[in-house]
């Protein structure tokens, strides 16, 4: 399975329910990797979404607590082990985890692949992903040129489990 985030300097991830930013770039790049995929998601990054309604030409899993939450457009899941069931139908490298934080700390164990959107700068943050910088299970393989944004550096940069094993114990 593949994480996909965009993180400031501090592995933030977001702040009061929001990205830290938009960069059109980013969100072109989300879109190819995860167009005709599979995307997991929390209720709460779901609602970030226009109109809170599940991405296009994807296929939506939310994992959600509350046992009556339902979204037309998606499979909703309330445990990892009902999600895994579910997920065993797809191909792992075609299943992508983009959020929220909680997720990301459920999910990351079940993970081989990161493509993570790296920007240099620091912004007030409350949510945040793992430092895979300083995590020994996962190796930087490939890193994008510096790319500008108005003010703004960023580079893409993907990261892969030392050894794909799928879940740590």
């Amino acid at each position: 399975m593949n994480i996909v985030a965009a993180v400031d300097k501090n592995w933030a991830i977001g702040n009061k329910g929001e990205l830290l930013v938009s960069i059109p770039n980013d969100q072109k790049t989300f879109r190819l990797l995860t167009t005709g995929k599979v995307v997991v998601l929390g209720r709460k990054t779901l609602d970030t979404f226009p109109q809170k309604q599940p991405l296009p030409n994807r296929t939506n899993i939310i994992l959600s607590k509350d046992k009556n939450f339902r979204v037309k457009g998606a499979t909703v899941v309330h445990s990892i082990d009902e999600l895994m069931e579910v997920l065993k139908t797809y191909k792992s490298e075609d299943v992508f985890i983009i959020g929220g934080e909680s997720i990301y700390k459920q999910l990351l164990p079940y993970c081989d692949t990161a493509h993570i959107t790296a920007i240099d700068y620091e912004y007030e943050a409350d949510t945040y992903l793992n430092n895979l910088d300083e995590d020994p299970e996962w190796i930087k393989t490939a890193d994008s040129d510096e790319i500008t944004y108005f003010d703004l550096s960023y580079s893409f940069v993907k990261y892969e489990r030392a050894k794909k094993s799928g879940k740590k114990s």
